[in-house]
């Protein structure tokens, strides 16, 4: 209970760019001081007695790796990537936005990739840009990857319409996004600024909406071809427990 209100405290009154840092001192400890063999993280291949919680408002127990410190959307899309797709051994030229710690340096470690990544504030992005005008050339990357950031964007067409510009013809992007599948439009109020009043409306202090069902066909609107991917539902229960994923997490695929 005490570390579930610690996290909750770090999360919503450190800005991310110090939490950024801060967690590249304290992961290795906290890693060492949970070994055991009950849940796995796919990405490292580390096994431990527990996860930890996460959340900004309701905490997620087993939600955050101790030692990438994926949660439980970087796990699916790391295993996706690794078993659908060429990510890990075609020569691609690859954009990632806002890029996650559980990936950064694993991926510009691949020698088969010309890894980029772009973010406005994060502290560990080769570009600082702006997703909604990409200093980057018309059909320049065969892989776009842009996770939990449309949900943070006012103008949330003009950024989906600047990653369909950079991706080239036949290739993919994935846009995870936090989504309510109960609901059957997207959930946004631009009048809402006040952090305390977003969290309660949106999950999360600087988030400007909820997507729902239709944010695939938000996706297609701007020119995607988009498949709906429930990749959980081609793993059995016993790993969905063991790499603590969230069953039926749909991944948005995107195609040019």
């Amino acid at each position: 209970m005490i570390l579930k209100k610690l996290f909750k405290f770090f999360l919503n009154s450190v800005p991310r760019p110090i939490l950024i840092k801060i967690s590249y001192w304290v992961s290795p400890i906290i890693a060492f001081i949970l070994k055991g063999n009950k849940f796995t993280d796919p990405i490292d291949g580390k096994s431990f007695k527990t996860f930890l919680p996460y959340g900004y408002g309701k905490q997620r127990n087993n939600a955050l790796s101790p030692s990438t410190l994926s949660l439980e959307r970087h796990r699916l899309l790391w295993l996706y990537l690794q078993h659908e797709t060429n990510f890990f051994s075609a020569k691609n030229k690859v954009l990632h936005i806002a890029p996650e710690q559980c990936f950064l340096k694993r991926f510009k470690q691949l020698k088969n990739l010309d890894y980029i990544t772009a973010d406005l504030y994060s502290p560990i992005a080769d570009v600082k840009a702006d997703i909604c005008n990409l200093p980057f050339k018309n059909n320049e990357f065969d892989v776009v990857l842009c996770n939990h950031v449309l949900e943070h964007i006012e103008d949330d067409k003009k950024a989906m319409s600047e990653l369909y510009r950079v991706l080239k013809p036949n290739g993919f992007g994935i846009f995870q996004v936090p989504q309510d599948l109960t609901l059957e439009k997207t959930y946004e109020d631009f009048s809402i600024i006040v952090p305390k009043e977003r969290a309660k409306h949106f999950g999360q202090y600087d988030h400007v909406r909820i997507y729902g069902k239709d944010y695939f066909n938000k996706l297609r609107a701007v020119g995607f071809k988009v498949k709906e991917v429930n990749y959980s539902a081609e793993l059995n229960n016993e790993l969905i427990k063991k790499y603590c994923l969230v069953k039926d997490e749909i991944l948005p695929v995107c195609f040019k």
